[in-house]
Formats: structure tokens, C-alpha cells, sequence
């Protein structure tokens, strides 16, 4: 093998050439963070969205730039209103025509009790889980379509099996589902738009899940609670490998679905 042959080959296995741009919510901490990350090992320019992480999401860019200059934009925007949708929508066609693939990842997660639930608490969690992502996807059509682009939802499997003291999150959770394979129906063959479901991999931050831990864990047919990357990889499959796949939710629970 030639001594360029060698260079270019090194080069391709450190380098990752560019395989278009994406748009990450939600990608300041945890989960989103993480998709982001791996989108941008495979290659992708990444906008990450944050709504008030702005440390954790300025400290992503600047380790993303430096492993590829100017290849992570940091964008804000409150994804719970209208004004806060367009926004986000005008950053981003400021910076680029065409987006390859969108990362509906922007969530709020809290408990909510029947018979004391506010319309505060409503709004909230159906605005960040479900109203958003549908009036973002809406507002990003032209640049999705320029290249065939693709959507991905960042569902739960509690979008199908309820989970108690959470009516709220699990009903915007299920309209999201929904939206998917509507969305899926409605903009195919141009656009794809896909989802995974994720199961047990971060306990909420606010510890309130509203069961037991190990109870969880005992459902599990993995036996262990999954990572990050675990949906990170998901998302970059259905987003990235997957031409032929559209109108799909990828549940990534360790087996959870099978013994809810």
C-alpha cells in the first residue's frame, strides 16, 4: 500500500468526512447530549438546542469544535410556545438550506395526580412533548425536504402502557406516537420520520417515577438499566442507516415492554 493510500486511510478511520446536518433538542444534558454527540462522531454538523442549560451545552459545542472547527452551533429556544418554535425554526435556516435530520429529544417529565391536575402542569408537559415537536417538524419542512431528511421522536414506553401518577406525561407521550406514524404517512416518501421508545436507562433527576427502583429493574429481561448510547444508537440508525425504514417506533427497553 502506498504511503498515501496509508494517509488516507488513517485519515478516514479518525475523520469522519461530513454526512449532513443535524438538529438535536434538548441536547444540553443526559440523553440528548449524548445523540448529539454520537451524530457528530458519525459526521453530522449538529445544532444543539438548549432551553436554560446554556453551561452544559456551551461546554458540548466546544469539545465538539474541537475535535471539527465550526461543526456545532448552540441554539435557544423555548420550545413551549409558538413564538419560541419559530424562533428556533429562523436559527437554524439562518445557518444552513437543507437539515438531514431532526431529533425531537425536548421533553419535561413530572408527575401529575387525577383531580389536582393544574392546566399549568397540562400545557407544560403536552407543549414540550408533544405541540413543539409537531409545530417544529412543521416549520423545518423546506429544509427537510431539500435532501430527503428524516425525523426522529424520542418517545417512552409508557406512550402504550400507562405509568401510575403520570397521566399527563404518558398522554403527550402517546400523541407523540401517534404523530410519528401520521407524520410518517403524510410526508413519505420525501421525508422519513421514525421513533424509539426508550425504557429504564437515566432514573429522573427528580426522583419521580412513582415506583419502586428495583420493581423496575425486576421487569427487565436485560436485568439492568440501559445507557445513553443505547438510544444515542438508535437514533443514529433510524436517522442515518435506515432509507427504507419509516413509520417505526424502536422500543429500547432491556425487554420492559415485555412484562408491563
Amino acid at each position: 500500500m502506498s504511503e498515501t493510500l496509508k494517509s488516507r486511510t488513517r485519515q478516514s478511520r479518525t475523520t469522519p468526512s461530513r454526512t449532513g446536518t443535524a438538529l438535536v433538542t434538548g441536547a444540553a444534558r443526559r440523553i440528548g447530549a449524548c445523540i448529539a454527540e454520537t451524530l457528530h462522531r458519525r459526521g453530522c454538523d449538529v445544532f444543539l438546542h438548549y432551553h436554560s442549560s446554556a453551561d452544559s451545552v456551551t461546554g458540548l459545542a466546544a469539545q465538539l469544535d474541537a475535535r471539527r472547527p465550526g461543526s456545532a452551533t448552540v441554539v435557544q429556544a423555548d420550545l413551549g410556545s409558538s413564538d419560541g418554535v419559530e424562533h428556533l425554526a429562523d436559527q437554524v435556516r439562518t445557518a444552513t438550506s437543507s437539515l438531514d435530520l431532526l431529533v425531537n429529544n425536548a421533553s419535561q417529565f413530572f408527575p401529575t395526580t387525577v383531580g389536582s391536575t393544574t392546566a399549568r402542569q397540562w400545557d407544560e408537559l403536552m407543549n414540550s412533548n408533544l405541540r413543539g415537536a409537531y409545530f417544529l417538524v412543521q416549520a423545518l419542512l423546506p429544509e427537510l425536504a431539500v435532501g430527503g431528511g428524516s425525523v426522529v421522536n424520542l418517545l417512552d414506553v409508557h406512550a402504550s402502557r400507562p405509568m401510575r401518577g403520570h397521566a399527563v406525561y404518558c398522554m403527550a407521550k402517546a400523541g407523540l406516537q401517534m404523530m410519528t406514524l401520521a407524520l410518517a404517512k403524510d410526508l413519505g416518501p420525501q421525508i422519513r420520520v421514525n421513533g424509539v421508545a426508550p425504557g429504564a436507562i437515566l432514573w429522573p433527576e427528580q426522583n419521580s417515577c412513582g415506583q419502586d427502583q428495583q420493581a423496575i429493574l425486576n421487569k427487565l429481561v436485560m436485568g439492568r438499566t440501559g445507557e445513553p448510547q443505547d438510544i444515542a444508537s438508535a437514533v443514529a440508525y433510524l436517522g442515518l442507516d435506515a432509507p427504507y425504514v419509516t413509520g417505526q417506533v424502536l422500543a429500547v427497553d432491556g425487554g420492559r415492554s415485555l412484562n408491563i
